[in-house]
């Protein structure tokens, strides 16, 4: 006999794929912090090729494509970091870089929010940065473009502009771990599984959002992201 739940589960987290009624039901989300040497030296830090700092936001972070995402409480400088996603179709552990590509899924444009002056706080007290970046709508993201449609972009601009002005513009060859060598060292920590999300981190420009921005992000080849930030709760 089976028992039943107490209440009903709500509904599965999902990202939606590009020319098609499909959807990605999300499993987790997984952040690579610091990957691009830029990055690294405007946050104040050393841009030297260490292992990857991995993070989560939790599933049902995701906002789908044209989304208002209300300002988020407990902060007063939410920024945007424009990210490379990676979607994984096949799970495993201990995976080896040059087989990593093979559990990729497809690819799509996402956009890291963070609650900035959160995340420097437990920085300084050397407490997690789950408040700062695991927050409700804390990771919108444009439809998932899959491998066939696009290969593996390598070379490609990535860029995000607010209202009217470019805020980031760089190139996916930044990186300072490739996203085969990300999934490979993120599998020695994680079993990783169908449903995976991996955002490989921002480049330099991230700053601070306010009420009514228009946010539009975009890696060449692939769906740009458009989200609006409206009035949150009080």
């Amino acid at each position: 006999m089976y028992a039943s739940y107490v209440f009903s589960p709500p509904p599965r987290a999902w990202a939606a794929v590009h020319g098609s009624n499909d959807r990605f039901s999300v499993h987790r989300i997984y952040c690579v912090g610091r990957n691009y040497a830029a990055h690294v030296q405007e946050m104040g830090g050393d841009p030297s090729r260490e292992l990857p700092i991995f993070f989560m936001k939790p599933a049902d972070a995701i906002v789908g494509n044209g989304s208002d995402i209300p300002y988020p409480p407990h902060t007063q400088n939410l920024h945007h970091e424009v990210e490379l996603v990676v979607a994984i179709s096949k799970g495993g552990a201990n995976i080896a870089a040059e087989d990593a590509l093979s559990h990729v899924y497809g690819y799509a444009v996402g956009n890291d929010l963070t609650r900035r002056d959160l995340q420097a706080e437990a920085r300084e007290k050397g407490q997690p940065w789950d408040t700062s970046k695991g927050f409700d709508n804390a990771a919108p993201m444009a439809a998932i473009h899959t491998v066939e449609q696009v290969g593996h972009p390598v070379d490609a601009r990535i860029w995000l502009k607010v209202n009217d002005e470019i805020r980031q513009d760089a190139n996916l060859s930044q990186l300072i771990w490739s996203v085969p060598e990300i999934i490979a060292e993120l599998s020695t920590y994680y079993t990783l599984q169908q449903g995976d999300l991996i955002f490989t981190g921002t480049p330099d420009g991230v700053g601070p959002l306010v009420q009514g921005d228009v946010v539009t992000a975009g890696i060449y080849g692939l769906d740009t992201l458009q989200h609006r930030i409206v009035a949150g709760r009080e």
